[in-house]
């Protein structure tokens, strides 16, 4: 099964405290074993280290901790990086839907499953970000459990 995790699967999975941490750990850990084929868009890894960086939990997560998350992340995860042409059609699809403002973010994690190719799902704590796309994406969309 191929996979891609937005970024707030892999915020949750990596904060205990997280309510959804259990069934988003999990997630990455079938990814750390390969019993799935992990991706992540490479918008979420400045998005990641945006929001574990800022975070107002005690103590606060370091940029350095932060890097050091995204860099083990990556030796089991595949970064799917998106060329200009990619954020033509992400940004013609928001466009299309009058979606203004944020949803593009979105929209671009969307484009990185796309690109990647074959994606079985989209992993996302926030569905309705998600299936206000296109209907092939909206069907791809799951909340993990």
């Amino acid at each position: 099964m191929k996979l891609l995790f937005d970024t707030s699967v892999i915020v949750a999975a990596s904060l205990p405290q997280h309510p959804n941490h259990r069934s988003c750990f999990a997630q990455l850990q079938a990814a750390r074993t390969r019993n799935i084929q992990g991706y992540l868009s490479t918008h979420s890894l400045a998005e990641f280290y945006s929001v574990m960086t800022r975070m107002p939990s005690q103590p606060r997560m370091s940029p350095i901790e932060a890097t050091a998350l995204i860099e083990s992340y990556l030796q089991y995860i595949e970064a799917i990086a998106l060329e200009k042409s990619d954020y033509l059609a992400a940004i013609a699809e928001m466009t299309a839907l009058n979606i203004p403002g944020g949803g593009i973010f979105d929209a671009l994690i969307a484009q990185a499953a796309i690109k990647a190719g074959d994606v079985d799902k989209i992993l996302t704590l926030n569905p309705k970000h998600f299936t206000r796309l296109s209907p092939q994406i909206a069907q791809m969309i799951e909340v993990p459990s």
